[in-house]
């Protein structure tokens, strides 16, 4: 697999985001990057589509980390051209959204709120050129059928602690997986960044994978 590096390509890339697991499938492309969290909160309207929410939500990432670039290369500093990208990722059940578990208690509730049903995971995601301003924002859903829980079980998972910070209470890429009967759609985009909508995007902006 080639990547920026051996391209030549000068381009900063930075993944505005703490997750380990967006890091980790950005990592599968082979490009060089940078992490720097955002800082922004997210704020979740159920007035606003999913869909449109998560690409809101995804800009708003990627323009406070493009900006911070920008400022950097008025002062002179390192910095100032970057392609920054960002996601956000929460769950859509019945017109309900469910962000990140902060706590047992929530992680419990949101798993008794997924037994036995079918929601949507929903990423936006957001590629921004720090220099020309150029910006593109997508989104992705994923259908995932739970099969039903049973009390203990959830209990169980629970404790473990692999619920708390993610969206919906569970990681499918852990031990999360045993909740999931099945699922439509992309499985990248469940753990948190729709690799192939991502690269397809990166095409747009001189960044190729393959």
């Amino acid at each position: 697999m080639r990547n920026n590096q051996n391209k030549n390509i000068k381009t900063k890339i930075i993944l505005a985001s703490a997750s380990e697991r967006r890091r980790d499938i950005l990592g599968l492309t082979g490009l060089q990057f940078t992490v720097e969290e955002s800082g922004v909160e997210e704020v979740m309207s159920e007035c606003v589509p999913p869909r449109r929410l998560a690409r809101l939500l995804s800009r708003q990432k990627a323009e406070a980390v493009a900006a911070r670039e920008k400022e950097k290369k008025k002062k002179k500093k390192k910095g100032g051209n970057a392609l920054v990208i960002a996601a956000d990722t929460f769950i859509s059940i019945n017109g309900r959204y469910l962000g990140k578990a902060q706590d047992q208690a929530e992680a419990s509730a949101m798993l008794r709120a997924l037994s036995g049903r079918a929601h949507l995971v929903v990423t936006g995601y957001t590629v921004i050129d720090s220099s020309s301003g150029k910006r593109i924002s997508g989104s992705s859903e994923t259908k995932v059928y739970f099969r039903r829980l049973h009390k203990e079980e959830i209990e169980s998972y629970v404790k473990t602690g692999e619920p708390i910070g993610k969206a919906g209470a569970y990681a499918i890429q852990g031990l999360g997986a045993a909740l999931v009967r099945k699922i439509e759609g992309d499985f990248f985009n469940v753990v948190g960044l729709p690799l192939s909508a991502l690269i397809m995007t990166l095409n747009k902006f001189g960044i190729r994978i393959l």
